[in-house]
């Protein structure tokens, strides 16, 4: 996907999880949103700057970065939302594009993808990322639903929400 794409997925996505974590119409949904948009923004377009240095789709795009940004609110404390963006890039790329990524890199060069994904440049681009994105949003619905309710706040909790 490009950076149009990966910002698209990220905001909708701001936007859905605040309404999954607060499904009120009130001021704590809209701050949870708030919260939200500028990590997983930022999280969605990290992964492309290895389009600066480095080898695009490899450097910056698989499971080791992401585990250093699901790290980083463990050991520091900060940067709490960013991995949601880092992995919905991520995702976004696999089943998205037509090149996918190198989730093993630099131990295994080879890019992981699905051959539905479609072209960069696409007039359908903008599609599947709606469609990726509504896919996401269904997951993290599901999954915050069907756990326990105190299991459901102990991960909310975690998370910050």
């Amino acid at each position: 996907m490009n950076k149009r794409g990966h910002v698209l997925n990220a905001a909708l996505l701001s936007v859905g999880l605040g309404v999954v974590v607060r499904p009120t119409v009130e001021v704590g949904t809209l701050l949870v949103v708030a919260q939200l948009f500028v990590p997983i923004v930022l999280g969605a377009l990290f992964p492309d700057v290895d389009t600066a240095f480095g080898k695009h789709r490899k450097t910056f795009h698989n499971l080791p970065v992401l585990a250093i940004f699901l790290a980083y609110p463990i050991y520091f404390g900060n940067l709490r939302w960013v991995w949601v963006g880092v992995l919905s890039h991520y995702l976004l790329d696999v089943f998205g594009s037509k090149r996918g990524i190198a989730l093993f890199y630099p131990l295994w060069s080879r890019e992981f993808g699905f051959p539905f994904g479609v072209p960069v440049r696409s007039r359908w681009s903008s599609a599947v990322t709606l469609v990726v994105t509504a896919l996401e949003l269904a997951v993290a619905a599901a999954v915050i639903r069907w756990l326990p309710a105190e299991t459901a706040r102990e991960v909310l909790a975690v998370l910050g929400a």
